[in-house]
């Protein structure tokens, strides 16, 4: 009788229930040639597939596997686990030469994550100097496959010398295997889960379009010059979505409805080119769910449909840092139409070496994204950024739009070679578009201490103060004193307490009430709120022309609304605004309006421009490299790229807060899961605030209690959490926290 070997197994259920091998390799190599199809690269997505596995036919891995009996025993990135996963990644090279190092890093990294091609410790080269060897009873209808041409854009990329290009496809073919992995696994182990994965809904852009229309119909009903503009704006996006693949612009400034007119260029768009879904990235500085309630209230109006599975909300602030078997299930794949994301997780997504964070890169081939205010990238990595946004164009299909209010930030232009090439614009005189949407008068007050500051407030019976650190928000709000109509707003509100809060915001605006409202930047991109005054502390000109879209934004008002920039006395705590803050002050010596284009483009030449030694200041386009070795041809630093790429130095951690009875009954019902599922890690983004590692080591198991090994919640909102201030945690320091 011949031996029988397994991918997986189940605790206490007989073999004949177990995963056959050459079943599971077979499913995952199908899945990852579909999935690498997109971008012209199914053979080589196969082939890791069909061999990503084949330690798993040694003797040691399957008496190891009958030993742990459990769906945890394939992990091999932890003390006593078989390693599988090298001899798949020697036969790479082995079958295929030099090339074979490409799928080598994928196979030998589809546990593990992406590895460096040379180091101190674990990396490529130790990898494939190892002595693993293919086991014997490997099938040879596995092991010898026709070797396929290498991508075209493989091809172009190596004739460039581009080895950023090079390694940003071994990425996505990674994302195509751990991705194929994955949903295979989850088949096995949870067929019920997988089930409802892939009964989600058809990719209905047509139905989403109509529903949109019919939204944008309700909306302009009440013809005022602003609404006339945004019809105007829309119509612009409409006749540019038929035209050819590749990079637009939406210039149009804040209040001008770029975010529904470019979900409707999106959507025409993607179905005149037969692409698969729609991205929309917004600055990792905004209140994302704000965007994605927008996009759910237009697309509840599709029949028989939920807008949650239309729609997937995916924040950048609960990702799964120790992975688990189980819990590797649960990571996004965005496989939705319409994935509303930020900045920060779209970008270090791009350069992760981690399964769990790369498994979606893939569903950026073929895909419309949308970069919602595109001028907010940290000026130390524009050219990484910029670079894979090219290559995305120009070698994995997809379209790209730069939807923002203060254009050109990032066009090539002399002196700026790293900039983006060929960008359409889509409204036809931008500068025009501003003049008719111009609605505010901008004041510079300058140094304005926090008393006056607070009198100044007051004296307005409806203003919004948006200020630069947690903690100025917070102390400034407490200068209000007592009494209904103030409001405060800041990360340390969960998002769900965000977006109730906003609601009674914008109710007292409706109803003429008094309503002075303190906030965070978070409230500048993506909220569509109206007030009559806005105060701003010194920022960017771009963070000031947001501020101002929240400022006769309808255009409702007799005369012109007014914006003030002050400079605060916390001017210490916002030196992380000292570049930004110093390039607006001295576009406002020189500029009556600094929100003019001219302006901009000024503002922007001493911010991006004349930085040439920052744009790449983490070395993240010199961490890769083609090299005459043929023991190591490509070497590419994965692990030290993931792990110095980063837009926000200090991300911090996320804590679940049992926040209303929704987040209480989430946290409930999280206790009782034996881990986490796709569904209710979504459902806790809502829940969550980010706060600092060493807040977090000193507050656990004393307010923070950790559930599952990855996930940690408040333990007495009652004590911890305020419902008007959100989180109220101190670090040793005293103020940490709130800087």
């Amino acid at each position: 009788m011949s031996q029988s070997y397994f991918a997986h197994t189940l605790p206490g259920r007989p073999e004949s229930e177990w995963q056959p091998l050459d079943e599971h390799l077979n499913s995952v190599a199908e899945k990852a040639r579909g999935f690498a199809s997109a971008f012209g690269s199914g053979e080589w997505a196969y082939l890791a597939g069909l061999w990503h596995d084949l330690g798993k036919y040694g003797r040691q891995f399957q008496q190891y596997l009958y030993h742990e009996n459990g769906p945890g025993a394939h992990i091999e990135d932890a003390p006593g686990r078989v390693d599988h996963s090298t001899a798949g990644a020697k036969h790479a090279v082995t079958q295929l030469g030099v090339p074979g190092h490409l799928l080598a890093y994928c196979i030998a990294g589809h546990h593990s994550g992406l590895l460096n091609g040379h180091g101190v410790g674990a990396c490529m080269t130790a990898r494939l100097a190892k002595g693993a060897r293919i086991p014997d009873d490997v099938p040879e209808s596995i092991l010898s496959q026709p070797i396929p041409s290498l991508p075209v854009l493989v091809q172009e990329a190596i004739g460039r010398r581009d080895a950023s290009a090079v390694a940003l496809f071994v990425r996505m073919v990674f994302s195509c295997l751990v991705d194929a992995d994955f949903l295979d696994t989850e088949h096995f182990v949870n067929p019920q889960q997988s089930e409802l994965r892939s009964s989600t809904v058809p990719r209905t852009l047509a139905l989403m379009e109509a529903a949109l229309d019919e939204h944008l119909q309700d909306m302009v009903r009440q013809r005022t010059p602003v609404n006339l503009e945004r019809d105007a704006v829309r119509a612009a996006c409409l006749t540019a979505a038929v035209r050819e693949k590749g990079l637009f612009s939406l210039t149009v400034p804040t209040g001008g409805g770029k975010t529904l007119a470019s979900l409707a260029f999106a959507l025409r768009h993607a179905q005149t080119h037969g692409l698969e879904r729609i991205v929309c990235v917004v600055p990792f500085t905004s209140i994302i769910e704000q965007n994605a309630d927008v996009f759910r209230r237009v697309m509840a109006r599709l029949p028989g449909v939920s807008a949650d599975d239309i729609v997937i909300e995916h924040h950048s602030n609960f990702d799964i840092e120790r992975e688990t078997a189980l819990s590797r299930l649960a990571c996004e794949n965005w496989d939705a139409p319409l994935i509303v994301t930020t900045s920060v997780q779209f970008y270090e997504s791009l350069f992760a070496r981690r399964s769990s964070q790369c498994r979606k890169l893939h569903n950026l081939a073929r895909a419309v994204i949308i970069l919602d205010e595109a001028q907010a990238l940290p000026v130390n990595c524009l050219h990484p950024c910029l670079h894979v946004l090219k290559r995305l164009v120009s070698d994995y299909g997809s379209t790209v739009v730069l939807c923002t209010a203060t254009q050109p930030a990032v066009h090539k232009r002399d002196g700026f070679p790293i900039g983006l090439e060929n960008v359409r614009e889509i409204v036809p005189d931008p500068r025009a578009t501003y003049r008719r949407l111009k609605r505010v008068e901008v004041a510079d007050l300058g140094s304005l201490e926090d008393g006056r500051l607070a009198d100044r407030l007051l004296s307005e019976r409806q203003v919004l103060c948006v200020v630069n650190t947690r903690g100025h928000a917070r102390s400034l709000f407490e200068m209000l004193g007592e009494g209904d109509g103030r409001f405060h707003l800041s990360g340390l509100m969960c998002p769900a307490h965000r977006t109730q809060t906003l609601d009674a915001v914008r109710e007292r605006l409706s109803a003429g009430l008094p309503c002075r409202v303190i906030s965070t930047q978070l409230i500048e991109a993506g909220v569509d709120i109206d007030f009559p005054v806005v105060f701003r502390a010194m920022a960017g000109v771009d963070s000031i022309a947001q501020a101002a879209g929240r400022c006769n934004r309808n255009g409702l008002l007799s005369e012109p609304g007014r914006v003030y920039v002050f400079r605060s006395e916390h001017r210490t705590a916002e030196r992380f605004l000292a570049d930004t803050a110093a390039g607006a002050e001295q576009v406002m010596e020189i500029h009556d309006d600094p929100l003019a284009l001219e302006a901009v483009e000024r503002y922007f030449s001493l911010y991006y421009w004349d930085q040439a030694d920052r744009w790449d200041e983490k070395g993240i386009m010199r961490s890769f490299s083609l090299v005459q070795d043929r023991k190591m041809p490509f070497l590419f630093e994965f692990a030290d790229v993931a792990r110095r790429f980063r837009m926000i130095e200090q991300a911090g951690r996320p804590i679940v807060v049992p926040w209303g009875e929704e987040g209480r009954r989430l946290c409930e019902r999280l206790r009782m899961l034996p881990a986490l599922n796709r569904e209710t890690t979504r459902r806790l983004q809502r829940f969550t605030v980010q706060i600092p590692e060493r807040t977090l080591m000193e507050y656990l198991n004393e307010a923070i209690e950790p559930i599952l090994e990855t996930v940690f919640v408040l333990i007495s909102p009652e004590t911890h959490y305020s419902e008007i201030l959100g989180l109220r945690l101190e670090h040793p320091s005293g103020d940490a926290l709130f800087a």
